[in-house]
C-alpha cells in the first residue's frame, strides 16, 4: 500500500468537526496531560454519560484519528490485530483496528472494555507500559506505538461482577477518569443543545431523569442516562407530545417492571 492509499485509508477516522462538550471537571486538562505523557487512560461511568463524546471531543482538540472498538464477548485478539485472509490466488493480511491505530499514532478506543474475552484484554498489556508495543505473532513482528499513539478504555463499574471485571494486572495499567452524569444545570443545556428545545422542557427533562435515578437500588437496575434524555428531547422537538416522548425514550427503555413504570409515569405526570 502506497503512502498516499495509507492516508487515505486512516482518513475516515479523523472527527472533521468540533463536536459537542461541556466539560464537567479538569477532565480535559488530564486527558491532554496524559496523551503527552504517552499515558493509557481508563474511563470509568454510567451507560450514556458522555464517556465517548469525550472522546470524540478530544481526538478533535488533539487532532488525531479515532479508531473505536465496541468490544464484545467473541471479540478476539485477531479481530483487533489482524488477519490473512485469501484474494483470489494471494492471502492478503489485514490490519485490525488496534494495529491500525498504533501505526496511524490514533487513539483507539475500546469501549465498554470488559465485555471482551480476558486472552483478548491481555493482548494490549504490552501496550500500556513503557514498552509501548504490539506484537503481530502471525506475522512475527513487533510494532512500537509511536508517541501520538493513545490507549483509551471504558467501562461500567454499575455491571461489574465476578465474570465481568477488570483483572487487577489489567487495571494498574492505567490512570482512571471518574464519568457521571452532569450536574443539573449542564445537563439542562445540554438536553436542550442536543435535543433541539427550549430551556424549560429540558430543565423538565432532566428533573424526570434525576427523580427517576433515585429509583436506583429499588428495583432499578441503572437511572436513565442523559443519552436517553436528549432523545426524549428530540422527540419532543419533532412534535411528539412530551409525556409520549418520556414513555418511549425513558420509562420503557429502563425498565419492563410495571410496577416501576407506574412509577416512572407518575414522576412524568407530576413534573410535565
Amino acid at each position: 500500500m502506497t503512502q498516499g492509499s495509507l492516508e487515505q485509508a486512516i482518513e475516515k477516522y479523523v472527527i472533521p468537526r468540533e463536536p459537542y462538550y461541556l466539560p464537567v471537571g479538569r477532565e480535559i486538562e488530564l486527558f491532554e496531560a496524559a496523551h503527552r505523557a504517552k499515558l493509557p487512560v481508563m474511563l470509568k461511568g454510567p451507560t450514556g454519560c458522555g464517556k465517548t463524546r469525550f472522546v470524540e471531543y478530544m481526538a478533535w482538540r488533539l487532532s488525531r484519528p479515532l479508531i473505536t472498538v465496541a468490544c464484545h464477548e467473541d471479540l478476539s485478539a485477531t479481530d483487533l490485530v489482524g488477519r490473512f485472509l485469501l484474494e483470489g490466488d494471494e492471502t492478503v493480511w489485514h490490519d485490525g483496528p488496534l494495529t491500525t491505530a498504533v501505526k496511524h499514532g490514533a487513539i483507539c478506543y475500546l469501549d465498554e472494555v470488559v465485555e471482551a474475552r480476558k486472552d483478548t484484554i491481555v493482548l494490549i498489556h504490552p501496550l500500556t507500559d513503557d514498552r509501548r508495543i504490539l506484537p503481530v505473532e502471525k506475522r512475527g513482528t513487533l510494532l512500537q506505538a509511536p508517541d501520538e499513539f493513545m490507549l483509551v478504555v471504558s467501562y461500567n463499574p454499575g455491571y461489574q461482577s465476578v465474570l465481568k471485571d477488570l483483572k487487577q494486572s489489567t487495571r494498574q495499567r492505567f490512570v482512571a477518569m471518574e464519568f457521571d452524569y452532569p450536574p443539573t444545570g449542564l445537563e439542562s443545556e445540554i438536553v436542550a443543545h442536543e435535543g433541539g428545545i427550549d430551556e424549560q422542557m429540558a430543565r423538565d427533562l432532566v428533573l424526570i431523569g434525576h427523580k427517576v435515578r433515585n429509583l436506583k437500588g429499588h428495583g432499578l437496575e441503572e437511572g436513565v442516562s442523559t443519552r436517553l434524555l436528549v432523545y426524549a428531547a428530540q422527540l419532543v422537538s419533532e412534535g411528539i407530545d412530551p409525556h409520549l416522548a418520556c414513555e418511549v425514550a425513558i420509562k420503557s427503555p429502563v425498565t419492563d417492571d410495571t410496577e416501576l413504570q407506574r412509577s416512572i409515569h407518575e414522576i412524568v405526570t407530576t413534573v410535565i
